[in-house]
Parts: C-alpha cells; sequence; structure tokens
C-alpha cells in the first residue's frame, strides 16, 4: 500500500494552511498514496497557544473537519487530518485530536491526544496543559487496500512518542502501522525524533508514518521536521529533512511478515 506523510511549516491562517494541505494532498493522490497522513496543528500554528481556542470546533462540524472529509471524498484517500482542536466542555480548553476520514469521506476514527507535552530549557518553554485537555483512551483503526490486504492501525501524537507502552499496547493488538503526526521542536527533534521513531518500529515489529512539521514558522517557532516513513527493521524508507513535502513510501506485508517470522519477539513477552 502506497502511503504518504505530509510536511507542512503551518502558519497563523486557517485559511492559507487549508490552501497549502489541499495541494500537497493533491499531491499524494497523484502518486497513487492510498493513506495520507498531516501533521499535529497542520491547520494552525498561533502567535499564542490560546489561538487555537479561536478555531475549535464541535466534534462532526466545522470548516476544518469538512475539509478534511470533502478532501478524502474528491481525492478518494484515507486521510489522517494530523490534530485539530475539538471543543471539550466550556471550551476553555480543547483537545488536540486526530480525525480520520476514508475515501468516502466518513469520519470512522477518532485519537486525542494523551500525554501533553511540557519542555523548559530556560530559553524555550512549552506546556500543553495550559489549554489542551488530555485524552484518555487508545484508538486501533482497520483499513482494507485496495489489494485486499488488511492493516490495523495504532494511532498517536508527537509526545505520546516518548511512551512506549502505548504502543506496545498496539502491537499486542497486532497493529501493523504506527502513526505519530508531530510538531517537534528543533531542540528535541535533533536530539531524539528519528532515535525514538526508529526505537518504536524495532520493539514493535511494525511500520511507523510519522508526518512533521519542519521549518521556521511565522509565529517565530521552529520544529524539526524529517518526516519519516520507518519499517520494522528500522530502516528509514523515506524521509525529508525541512519544508514543505509529500514524503512517500510502500508498507509491504510480505516483509512485515518476513520480520516478525525472523525475530518473533512479540511472541516472546512476557511482562
Amino acid at each position: 500500500m502506497k502511503v504518504a506523510a505530509i510536511q507542512m511549516v503551518s502558519s497563523t491562517s486557517l485559511a492559507s494552511n487549508l490552501e497549502r494541505a489541499a495541494a500537497l494532498l493533491a499531491e499524494a493522490a497523484a502518486w497513487g498514496a492510498e493513506l495520507v497522513v498531516l501533521p499535529e496543528y497542520f491547520c494552525l500554528l498561533g502567535q499564542r497557544d490560546t489561538d487555537k481556542l479561536q478555531i475549535q470546533e464541535a466534534f462532526g462540524s466545522g470548516p476544518i473537519q469538512y475539509f478534511l472529509a470533502g478532501s478524502a471524498r474528491q481525492l478518494g484517500l484515507w486521510i489522517v487530518g494530523g490534530t485539530l482542536p475539538l471543543t471539550v466542555g466550556d471550551g476553555s480548553r480543547v483537545r488536540n485530536s486526530s480525525l480520520v476520514f476514508d475515501p468516502t469521506g466518513a469520519c470512522v476514527a477518532r485519537y486525542d491526544k494523551i500525554h501533553l507535552f511540557r519542555f523548559d530549557n530556560g530559553q524555550e518553554r512549552f506546556d500543553e496543559s495550559r489549554v489542551l485537555e488530555p485524552g484518555t483512551e487508545p484508538v486501533l483503526f482497520e483499513l482494507t487496500a485496495r489489494d485486499g490486504q488488511r492493516w490495523r492501525i495504532g494511532m498517536s501524537v508527537c509526545y505520546d512518542l516518548r511512551f512506549p507502552e502505548l504502543y506496545r499496547g498496539y502491537a499486542a493488538q497486532g497493529a501493523d502501522l504506527l502513526l505519530v503526526p508531530s510538531a517537534f521542536t528543533h531542540t528535541t527533534g535533533q536530539a531524539h525524533w528519528e532515535l525514538l521513531l526508529r526505537t518504536r518500529a524495532v520493539e514493535n515489529l511494525a511500520y511507523v508514518l510519522a508526518p512533521a512539521q519542519g521549518g521556521r514558522h511565522e509565529n517565530g517557532r521552529r520544529t524539526w521536521g524529517h518526516s519519516q516513513l520507518v519499517d520494522p527493521w528500522g530502516v528509514v524508507l523515506a524521509e525529508h529533512a525541512e519544508g514543505e513535502a509529500v514524503v512517500r513510501g510502500t508498507l509491504d506485508a510480505a516483509r512485515l511478515a518476513v520480520c516478525r517470522a525472523q525475530l518473533p519477539a512479540l511472541q516472546h513477552r512476557v511482562l
């Protein structure tokens, strides 16, 4: 199955970001991708954390969700909408949610980011809990590719990558592919991004598809980029360092089966 990770350098303009996402999705579809994943915060990287609150949507309606559903239907794609802010409670905080749309435009899965990023090295400070409410539930979905192959897919977002128990739970449920739409900072990405992606692939004998924000943003923030597709043996099959890109690759069910047969580590789990 052909898959694509969309790398963006999202701005403070929702309309501009949707326009760029549309062009990149169309490029992926023209190449023949069946599953395309957008990065975290694809729709907005605002001047302030609270800017997310201004574009929040109720689950099931709103311009961002209509855009994702319409794009999936028009292009005949499975689209994972990176993340967008969905309303909870009184709207003073939101969920950072990743939505899956099938080729008919139906939303078939929702994952709310569980682990909220906090980082302070004295120069850069981030605390997502100021405006985000954490999710609580891991989410798997299944799709059948055009060749009839069925894929089980585990969902996650960015900072979740540092919590291996989430992915081991997916592996225990038979996940073949792990998704990690992200907006890693340049500092933490340079230190840990590839290391963590390849580790999650190797320890779970699964493909990992990780679209990212990558570059210098209008708000001054710099993200790491390096969107990747990693195979179950930890081999980086495709990558793009900085700037907009469609990172393309192919999932091979036979390759997955060989890796798991040669090294049946998932069958040897004790704890």
